[in-house]
This record gives structure tokens, sequence and C-alpha cells, in this order.
């Protein structure tokens, strides 16, 4: 038997006063029926459990002091259910019937800790994802199982936490609060207010991790979530309950799509959650500011672990912002989640990964990397209406080195979402913004999340787009062009610079309608190319004006007959002549 097996069978009694000789029977008795037999029994005088005793057998406590039976009355009350919406009647029920058990708690020790991570020894039984509590009250989480100990992952930082310091289970799973108060907060990866603004009362706690909703329950995504970005919206169009990966190199623009696709859901009845992982503090502050400006704050949450937060919160928060939007989607609510950025969220788990000794894969990362993004990403869906029909759209953002995305971590993600939306730093630092790469970028959910208008309107734009691309390399070698490839360029260059938009300026769907309809038309093919933004610009503001009734037939029926379409092209093309004339 070795030195561990042997400190197990040891049976150690604390209390006030030594126990009689009955009374130490009694408790041999308890322990051999218990464990067996071979426990040596000892008494230690204590006045640390006042009104009672605890026992302690090898890795397990009986405490059956003061303290004890009323912490087992707590857990007992906290399970009481309602009656009508009134607890009091079953509160007086349940502590009239209630008595004191010989219940087991188990307690762990610290053995290691430091850099967020903490090895505990003693704790058999517990599971992962399981909630710890370390005396003086920090908290952490089970995220690693071995033959003799547990690897913990700490929310509270290891500054209260030292080696020989007690560890107590508590059968619970990591949770946030949730509810309608968070709307128009900042919040920490635990639900706890950062932006100054006072308490928040939750409505219900959630768990972080939650099984991805099965197939029965949802239903097929066929419903447009509109972003205002013309470009995204007219080629990649992303419906309610898909996964949209934004990816591209540093400073290419991937939040700004993000932070436009909120501003656009004002007056929608979405919800929008963002999660900051890895960000600079400042960044966030701006984002809220944005939002704030626009009126974009009222229906969205802001869960923030900043780069100056431990690697454990940036893990935990995505999960948490999920858990949070689960809640909303739950009650029939369609939500939209961006989670900014999943490439420092991986690092983050690395991180852990290699602090509690994982054997690091590809690239450094620990094989199960790929199950961290799509177990979360998998709760995204659009639930049937037998269940409320709500729905959690997510907008994943992974960042790239020099536009490769066959690395690890874009790869794995583009294979776990619907489509991504990739954007080229050529075209960025071009002007083109959005940079959106036409040949790269794809929705897998297609024509069926757009509305019938759009999908008409849109016609060939992506095939006219690709061609041009074609065009503009070969015409970079050849001196001399015919009449049809000059026009094709200037046609091209004209959809190019249509495309570009200006950040917070989301474009309505009537509005994109009609400038589909009056470019695909060639309506713009006269106009100077420097000029065509502020054509647009009077070209929409004419039809508003003057032909109100075109874009409230398009917003209200969601479809463009023919008759309307040749109307809309008529009007555009005697409005390009007159605008060249006067311009």
């Amino acid at each position: 038997m070795n030195s561990n097996e042997l400190k197990d069978r040891i049976a150690v009694l604390y209390s006030l006063e030594a126990p009689s000789e009955e009374q130490e029977k009694r408790f041999r008795r308890f322990i051999e029926t218990r464990y067996g037999e071979g426990y040596d029994f000892r008494w230690e005088k204590t006045d640390a459990f006042p009104g009672g005793f605890r026992l302690e057998v090898g890795k397990e406590v009986y405490d059956w002091s003061v303290g004890g039976r009323f912490q087992q009355l707590r857990d007992t009350l906290v399970k009481v259910p309602t009656r009508n919406g009134n607890i009091i009647p079953l509160i007086k029920e349940t502590i009239k019937e209630w008595t004191p058990e010989a219940l087991a708690q188990e307690v762990g020790v610290v053995t290691t800790v430091g850099d967020g991570i903490a090895t505990v020894e003693g704790l058999d039984n517990a599971t992962y994802g399981e909630i710890l509590v370390f005396k003086g009250g920090a908290r952490g989480m089970v995220q690693d199982i071995r033959e003799h100990e547990v690897g913990c992952i700490l929310f509270d930082g290891d500054e209260e936490v030292s080696e020989g310091s007690s560890v107590h289970r508590t059968a619970k799973t990591a949770g946030v609060p949730v509810g309608d108060g968070f709307l128009g907060r900042v919040v920490d990866p635990l639900g706890v207010p950062i932006d100054g603004l006072g308490d928040v009362k939750e409505d219900d706690y959630y768990p972080v991790e939650s099984p991805a909703p099965g197939i029965i329950e949802r239903q097929p995504v066929d419903t447009p979530l509109e972003t205002g970005i013309l470009s995204i919206d007219a080629m990649f169009p992303i419906g309610r309950g898909q996964r949209e990966l934004i990816i591209g190199d540093r400073q290419t623009g991937k939040t700004a799509i993000a932070v436009d696709a909120i501003i656009n859901q004002k007056g929608k009845n979405c919800i929008c959650v963002y999660v900051a992982i890895g960000q600079k503090t400042s960044s966030v502050v701006q984002l809220s500011e944005t939002l704030k400006k626009h009126g974009a704050m009222e229906y969205t949450i802001i869960v923030d672990a900043s780069a100056s937060d431990s690697a454990p919160l940036q893990y935990i928060a995505p999960y948490a912002g999920c858990a949070m939007a689960e809640y909303f989607m739950r009650q029939g609510k369609d939500v939209l989640i961006v989670y900014d950025d999943l490439s420092k969220h991986a690092v983050a788990y690395r991180t852990l990964s290699l602090l509690l000794d994982r054997s690091p894969g590809r690239e450094a990362y620990p094989g199960d990397v790929f199950y961290l993004h799509s177990r979360l990403l998998e709760r995204a869906a659009r639930l049937s209406d037998e269940i409320g029909g709500g729905s959690i759209t997510a907008l994943p953002i992974v960042e790239t080195q020099a536009g490769d995305v066959s690395a690890y971590i874009p790869t794995n993600i583009i294979s776990i979402t619907d489509g991504q939306i990739f954007l080229e730093s050529d075209l960025f630092f071009s002007g083109q913004r959005p940079a959106v790469n036409v040949g790269l970028s794809v929705s897998r959910v297609g024509g069926d999340a757009q509305t019938k208008a759009m999908k008409k309107a849109v016609g060939t734009l992506k095939l006219d787009l690709a061609q041009y691309r074609e065009m503009e390399v070969f015409s970079q070698f050849a001196s001399d062009l015919d009449d049809q490839t000059k026009n094709q360029l200037v046609y091209g260059q004209g959809l190019m610079r249509m495309l570009r938009q200006p950040q917070y300026h989301p474009w309505k769907q009537e509005e994109q309608v009609i400038m589909l309809v009056s470019a695909m038309a060639h309506t713009m093919q006269n106009i100077d190319i420097d000029v065509i933004p502020a054509f647009v610009k009077d070209l929409l503001q004419m039809f508003e004006e003057e032909h109100p009734e075109i874009g409230q037939e398009i917003n209200s029926t969601k479809k463009l007959s023919d008759e309307l379409k040749e109307e809309i092209i008529s009007i555009a093309k005697k409005f390009a002549d007159g605008y060249n004339q006067r311009n």
C-alpha cells in the first residue's frame, strides 16, 4: 500500500470535546459500514466547529456543525419550486419536514497554482466543466481530469489561491445570469457589469455550455437577416439561423461589417450580442459609444474579455455570450451574435492547454481546438415554430496572416460555417470598402435567404463582376482594346464603385433593389466613375421624393414585378441623362 492509500485510510474527528466510548463505537461502526474496515480513527480538539463536529474520512467530509447543517438546509431551499408564483408556503413545508442527513462532501487540496491554472488533488468525483470554490471565495472550472488530480482554470485570478488551500465541489456547471436587464449593458464573461451603470437584475441562469438544438428542433434557414451592406445582401445573403464567417487580414474592415449589421437591426425586432475577445478596452469603449450614437445599444449586449483579462476569461467569453443569446432565442426572438474574434479565442485556449500540460498538435494547437469552435457555432440555429421559432445568427470573425485562408484555424472554422465573407487587403487599400472579394466569398444558403425582389434585382451581378476582374487583369498587358471590352471595363468599374459604401450607412432593402436594377440596366454607363457615389445618392433621393410608391411596394410585397422593374429602369435612365447635362 503506497503513501497516498495510507493517507486515504485515516478518519479524523474534529470537535471541542472528546467523544465518549459509546460515541466512538458509533463513529467506527458508521465508517466500517460505508467504507469498510482498516481505517485509523483519530480525534483532534478544535473550536472551529461550534454546536457539532466535522468528520473527515479519507477525501470525504461530514460537516455536522451548526454551519454545515445550515448550508445543507440552504441547498435544500434552493431547489424548492414555486406554486402559482408563491414560494412562501412551500418554504414553510420544506423547513417543517426537513431533517439533516449525514452527507459526504468532497474537499480537495491545491497542489500547484500559477498563470490562472490550479491543480487540485482529492476530488475524485469532479466532472468536466464543474465549478469549484476555493478557500477565500475564488471560483474556478474543471478543465482537465487526470487519474489522481484535476486541472482547474481560475476566473478570479490566482492571487487568493495558494498551495495547500482547500477546494470544495459545487456539483454545478459554469453558467451566467441572463435576462432583459442586460440589454444596453457592457458585462464581463461572468455577467458582471463593467460599464459603471450599476447592477443588473437577472431573470434566469443559463449554463455556458449546452447542447446544440437537434435536427427535429430546427427549421430551414429561409428568412433574410439584412446587414444593410449592398455587396453582402446582394451576393452573399445571410439568413436568420445561419453562421457566416467574416475573414481577412488585420485592419481590413472585419469589425466594421459586424457593427454595420448590428446598426441595421434597428427596428427589426432583433437582439444583438457582441463578444469582444482579446480586444483593447479603448476599442470596446469606442464601439459602445458608436452603437449609442446610432441608437443600437438599446438592443445590444457587449460581452468584453479584453486583452488585459486572463486566458480563462477570454476562453469562456463566447460561450457566455451564446448563453445570453440562447435566453432570447428560447423566448422566440431573433438574435445576431458576433464573435470578435475566434483567432484570439483559439490562442487563449492554446495557452490554457499548454499550461495544463496537454500535448500540442498542428501549429502548437491542441487536437480538440476544432471541437472548441464547432460546439460553439452549432448552437446557432433557427428553431421550429413548435418551440417558439427563435433564432441565433452567428457572425464569427477570424484574422488571417497575409491572406492565408489555408492556415489551421481559418480552415477549421470555414468547414464549420455556412459560408464566408473574405476581405482582401489589396481591395481595402485601393479604396474598395467593404473590401469583399467576390471570388473567395460564398454563402451556402444563397438565394434561400433573399426576398424575391432582391433575388430578381441581383441578376448576373456576381458573374459580371467576375468577368470584370478577369478583363481588368488582361487589360494591364494589352495596349489596344476594342470598344466592347472598354465598355465592359467601364461597366465593371461602375459596379465596383457603386458597391463602395460609407461605414455606419446601411441601405434599406428597397434602396438596394433600386440601385441594383438601375446599375444592371447600364443606366450608369455614361456617368463619370468619380461621380457615381453622388449620383446614387441623388437617384435614391429622387425616388423617395418623387416616386415613394415604388419603395413602398417593394418593402411591403418583397416582390419585384416585370412592370415595376421596367418602370425603375425608365425613371433611372431619364434621371441619368438629365444628370449628365446638369453636371
